[in-house]
């Protein structure tokens, strides 16, 4: 009799474990099916139920640089037409969905800092993009924003200067090499090193000279892909490891009219696919910076840090 009940309890509760375990796969996959914002160029729309502060499931002793991180290429290039524009989402949107890694080309005038895409001033000083950034934090204190700096046009010494005297002594700012465990890193901004810029963690970029030259998409894909691969292998070592899936053709004779929009709106959604059939490994990839992300790329690459594979179809 007790054998009969003991049975009886331990196939009810296996039941609904497999019917646990089917809801959850189907709720992936119907996110998945439903969710087609790889590429954005409109308003961010999140869902009433998205929890903003995903870092909060990241543990403590983990270090920056073993996580995947979603982040943007020129994230503050929204002004300059279309070959100069990389993003349709303002700063606090793009935190807000998620991005949780900066490229910042900064321009030094009058010993005030301000942001550029090439000669494009981008209407926004650094000071208020990091206040941006630390009010996010602030509220968000389980998450951590990483930034790269690099100088644009010319002044790199005085651009590293007046960022040096902006973030002097601000425990709120990481700029140390060592590389902190998320623990240590929660609710600050962690700085990471470019070949002008030499404060914060030491940074390891995939792309080599030219690669943001796209004459073809599939050659694009193909580099992605490679770099991809290479980030895989250094992820978790001395060094926060940068790929970039972002590109364009101007300064091309035959991608000329490829811009950073169209560049995105072909690769991005190939990107997701691509991660999707790596996620059954478990890698890290470190930073992932893109141009004009949606919000289902985004989270694609969030999920690569979680310890189930993502669902590319639904399989029974």
């Amino acid at each position: 009799m007790f054998l009969h009940i003991l049975t009886s309890v331990t196939m009810r509760t296996t039941e609904k474990c497999l019917l646990a375990h089917f809801y959850i796969s189907v709720l992936f996959v119907v996110g998945f099916c439903q969710g087609k914002d790889f590429f954005s160029d409109n308003a961010l729309q999140l869902p009433e139920s998205y929890k903003i502060a995903w870092m909060e499931a990241i543990d403590d002793h983990k270090f920056i640089s073993d996580i995947t991180i979603p982040g943007t290429h020129d994230t503050m290039a929204r002004h300059g037409g279309p070959e100069a524009e990389c993003q349709a989402w303002d700063l606090e949107d793009q935190l807000n969905a998620g991005i949780r890694y900066l490229d910042l080309h900064l321009f030094a005038l009058k010993g005030h800092l301000y942001v550029m895409h090439g000669i494009v001033y981008e209407h926004k000083s650094f000071n208020e993009v990091l206040k941006t950034i630390k009010d996010f934090l602030l509220e968000f204190k389980s998450e951590t924003v990483l930034i790269s700096v690099k100088s644009a046009l010319f002044g790199k010494a005085t651009v590293l200067e007046l960022v040096g005297k902006i973030i002097n002594d601000d425990k709120d700012v990481w700029v140390k090499p060592d590389m902190p465990t998320m623990g240590k890193a929660r609710g600050k901004v962690i700085f990471v090193q470019a070949p002008s810029f030499k404060l914060g963690v030491p940074l390891l970029e995939t792309d080599n000279q030219g690669d943001y030259k796209v004459h073809h998409i599939a050659a694009k894909e193909k580099k992605i892909a490679t770099h991809l691969s290479e980030a895989s292998g250094q992820c978790g070592k001395d060094a926060v490891v940068l790929s970039s899936s972002s590109g364009t053709g101007f300064g091309t004779l035959i991608g000329m009219f490829l811009t950073p929009k169209k560049v995105a709106k072909e690769i991005n959604p190939w990107l997701d696919k691509h991660l999707r059939q790596l996620s059954d490994n478990h890698k890290c990839f470190g930073v992932i910076a893109m141009d004009f992300p949606g919000f289902d790329l985004i989270q694609t690459i969030i999920k690569l840090n979680l310890h189930f594979p993502i669902p590319s179809k639904l399989k029974f």
